[in-house]
């Protein structure tokens, strides 16, 4: 006689396959609940006068990336708990808080505000895109690994660099180059939480929104130096 299959016990490769999927799904949810404060946050950066940038650019820059790497180890010793999620939410807030400076100069172009929209369409075009190939090939990314951590090494020394140079020509380096390393790292971190190898959707939703979060920054940079109006 034919056992009915409602009645089937999983398979252990069935029941880690909805364990992956649960974990993505909470961390779109999550992903999408971070846009929240982040919104909130970069409206009181826009209004704010970082008076201590102008005074101090590279100290006051150095300090401030001091801090949010502070909140991310805090999220990360916390990420079992509620207390996890709630810091990671003040963490997304900062960092939109973070990018009042960069909007308050992008604003200051004519076609400013224009340009910020289409950095942020880029940014979601380029996650859906990237998050999409993976979702459907299930390819595992992971042989990227060290070539991004090398690239994420270059980017954070050169940057560290040109705080002192500022040169135009190697920002937009750096930015082109943030980018394409940034999108490796959408296609890492979806692909690990695909295949098993990150199971805690607070620190998945930290990873994807560090991604995105300087994809956004970098093309609002490359769009103001190649698009930028004055008026």
């Amino acid at each position: 006689m034919q056992s009915d299959s409602k009645y089937a016990i999983p398979t252990s490769e069935a029941l880690g396959s909805h364990i992956h999927n649960q974990v993505l799904r909470n961390t779109y949810l999550m992903l999408a609940l971070t846009m929240i404060p982040t919104m909130l946050g970069s409206a009181v950066g826009i209004n704010t006068d970082f008076l201590f940038l102008a005074q101090s650019p590279i100290m006051g820059s150095l300090a401030m990336l001091a801090a949010m790497i502070g909140l991310m180890f805090a999220v990360s010793a916390a990420r079992n708990s509620i207390w996890g999620v709630i810091l990671l939410f003040l963490f997304t807030f900062v960092a939109g808080w973070w990018l009042g400076p960069l909007l308050q100069h992008a604003l200051q172009f004519k076609n400013g505000a224009q340009l910020i929209g289409l950095a942020a369409a880029g940014t979601g075009i380029i996650f859906f895109t990237l998050a999409s190939v993976v979702t459907v090939t299930r390819k595992d990314f992971g042989f990227l690994r060290n070539f991004l951590l090398a690239g994420l090494i270059l980017v954070i020394l050169a940057s560290l660099v040109n705080l002192f140079l500022a040169i135009p020509a190697v920002s937009l380096v750096i930015s082109a180059a943030a980018v394409l390393v940034f999108s490796g790292f959408i296609l890492f971190d979806v692909s690990r939480i695909i295949n098993g190898g990150e199971t805690n959707y607070v620190m998945a939703t930290l990873g994807i929104y560090l991604s995105l979060y300087n994809i956004f920054i970098s093309l609002i940079q490359l769009l103001l130096a190649l698009l930028g109006e004055r008026d």
